[in-house]
This record gives C-alpha cells, sequence and structure tokens, in this order.
C-alpha cells in the first residue's frame, strides 16, 4: 500500500510536468526582429545555391521543418497550397533532415511544389538551426521586403489573407 501511494505521487508529478513543458515557447526569433541572412547549398544541380539577402523587396516565407515531425511538414504542405497561385509571396521551405533520400521522398510524397526547397542535413546542429533559435520544434516566419519578419508560425489560412492584403 505504501508503494501504491509513492507510484500515484510520481505519477502525478510527472503528469504534472508534462503540462508545463507544453506551455513553454518554442523559441526562436520573434515579430519585429530582422531574419538572419543566410546561404545555403542546392541538393539538386538544377537548382543554384540561395540566399535569402537576395530576396530583398519580396515578401518572403521561411518554413522550417523535418520529415520525421508530422506537425511541421503538415504545416509546411498546407502553406505551400496556400502559395501555389501568389506571385507576392516566395516561399523557402528548409528542412532538417540528415538524409537527403528521405528528404527527397518527403518533398515528392507531400507534393510541396516550390523552387527553393531545401535541406540541411547537419539537422538540428546546423548553423542555421541554431542561427534561428529552433531549439524546441519547428516554426514558420513571413518577412516584409526589409527582412523584418511580420508574422511567426503563420496558418495557412492567415497566409491567404495576407496575400490579399498585400495583393
Amino acid at each position: 500500500m505504501k508503494y501504491v501511494k509513492w507510484i500515484f505521487v510520481v505519477l502525478l508529478i510527472c503528469s504534472l510536468t508534462a503540462f508545463v513543458e507544453k506551455d513553454k515557447p518554442t523559441g526562436g526569433l520573434s515579430e519585429g526582429d530582422v531574419a538572419p541572412d543566410f546561404k545555403i547549398e542546392s541538393t539538386s544541380e538544377k537548382q543554384p545555391s540561395f540566399k535569402l539577402g537576395n530576396l530583398k523587396g519580396k515578401y518572403v516565407l521561411l518554413s522550417f521543418w523535418a520529415s520525421y515531425d508530422a506537425q511541421s511538414r503538415m504545416q509546411n504542405v498546407s502553406l505551400s497550397n496556400a502559395l501555389r497561385s501568389s506571385h507576392n509571396v516566395e516561399m523557402v521551405s528548409i528542412s532538417f533532415d540528415e538524409y537527403q533520400s528521405i528528404f527527397k521522398e518527403t518533398v515528392r510524397k507531400d507534393q510541396i511544389v516550390t523552387p527553393t526547397c531545401f535541406v540541411e542535413t547537419e539537422g538540428e546542429d546546423s548553423r542555421l538551426f541554431k542561427k534561428y533559435r529552433l531549439n524546441r520544434g519547428f516554426t514558420n516566419y513571413l518577412l516584409d521586403g526589409n527582412g523584418v519578419i511580420i508574422a511567426k508560425n503563420i496558418s495557412a489560412a492567415e497566409l491567404s489573407a495576407y496575400v490579399e492584403k498585400i495583393g
């Protein structure tokens, strides 16, 4: 009987700490911050390397995700679909998968159609992951023409509204 009480106390403490963890902020940059510039190499010979600074003057959606993270993957697909007919926002999709083969298969399966879709094979150890402080989970940022973050963790519906507004 004594052990049952201790087990109950341990379970209660574990369940409470699980809820506390979920409420912690995901980290990363905030609205109003200037997105750090970066350069990323392509995995395809047809696609040149990419430098964020080259998109100055354009709205940019940065989407950070990984194939093993179902939520970020679904978000990436819905954002990609929301921008299919837009010419006002450039989507830059970056996966933190450690294997190019997994990345390529995920892009194929998810039908991600963006010319700026890259993989950072160093995964969470990459400089880009650390530069954007993506310490818990993945996120997306909508940048204005000056590279300032105007929205974070934007949904596809919110993105569609922004696209209509910037016309």
